[in-house]
């Protein structure tokens, strides 16, 4: 995950503004996507047709879906306290992961319903199927739009996601439909739908890889550890860097912490101000904690002036994951 280093990636900071818009996008999504639901339910039972029994149930995990990626992005705003020193934003994090597990369990209901439906294919009243599938491409893809803005932020696009695949899916079940009543081969209905969930899971792929790491504070992709180390040495007086970790405190966020060894003396605060404002600009790290160490000249970097550097913690020289000196936000 940490290769990947188009630097200044998706991961900035500034992902405050549009959340208000987002609240509106997921209270339309859902109210829209449970009244179509109910028509897609509906009409399953009235038509006798699996198929779209099945897409009103995969709808309806996206429709909770929802709800849990706006449940986390109204948290992500919830103010720091003394016990969450960041605020819940972690829990957009959290519902990404949920989100993309989700929609893999879903498409586990379809591979399972088509393969059965492929080794006793049942007749499908294809013209009932079509009209509901098309009110379904309307309203999913109408909901996704209202989420292309904030493909920046992964809990959004996990949504968004959601609502495109939901779209794919209704357009797919059109096809369907036509084809079937062409051919009258009953057959096509779970080998498209096979089909779709293959495309399904290739989208949900990369979200489920990406919340995982994020979730075990690996560094956000977008951003390269020894970018970061170079971009901190070349700034004056650094001898060396060490410590230097960075995770991500929400899917829009990211904190930073490192030691700088500068034998000069204490820079100041402006060099920190200036520090910060480079790592926010270069690698969109919003939340950067220094510390400065003035060892003697001649001392190693895991000399017995760092206090972290307890020999049982440190590992053949390398730096250790096992302390915790969480970062506080700056103003």
């Amino acid at each position: 995950m940490h290769a990947h280093h188009h630097s200044g990636g998706h991961h900035h900071g500034h992902s405050h503004a549009p959340q208000a818009g987002h609240g509106r996008a997921f209270a339309i999504g859902i109210a829209l996507n449970l009244a179509f639901v109910a028509i897609e339910a509906g009409y399953g039972f009235w038509a006798d047709s699996m198929a779209l029994l099945s897409d009103a149930g995969h709808n309806l995990s996206d429709v909770l879906g929802l709800a849990i990626a706006w449940g986390a992005a109204l948290l992500a705003r919830r103010a720091p306290t003394e016990r969450f020193t960041y605020g819940l934003r972690s829990s957009s994090i959290l519902a990404a992961l949920f989100n993309a597990l989700l929609l893999l369990v879903a498409v586990g209901g379809i591979v399972w319903e088509s393969i059965q439906r492929l080794i006793a294919p049942t007749p499908v009243a294809a013209g009932a199927m079509m009209i509901v599938a098309g009110i379904g491409i309307v309203v999913n893809g109408f909901t996704a739009f209202l989420f292309m803005g904030g493909q920046h932020d992964l809990n959004i696009r996990g949504a968004f996601l959601h609502m495109v695949a939901d779209a794919a899916v209704s357009l797919g079940v059109v096809l369907g439909g036509l084809a079937i009543l062409w051919t009258g081969a009953d057959w096509i209905d779970p080998a498209l739908s096979l089909v779709i969930a293959a495309v399904i899971v290739w989208g949900t792929w990369g979200l489920l890889k990406q919340s995982l790491a994020l979730s075990l504070h690996g560094v956000p992709r977008g951003i390269a550890v020894p970018d970061v180390r170079n971009a901190l040495e070349a700034m004056p007086g650094v001898a060396r860097v060490h410590h230097l970790h960075v995770w991500a405190v929400s899917t829009t966020e990211t904190a930073m912490t490192a030691h700088l060894v500068m034998p000069g003396g204490h820079p100041g605060d402006r060099f920190l101000a200036e520090a910060q404002r480079e790592l926010k600009a270069h690698f969109g790290i919003g939340h950067a904690t220094l510390q400065i160490e003035v060892h003697r000249p001649g001392t190693d970097n895991h000399g017995p002036e760092c206090p972290l550097d307890d020999p049982i913690e440190v590992h053949g020289g390398h730096d250790h994951e096992g302390h915790d000196h969480g970062g506080h936000p700056h103003p």
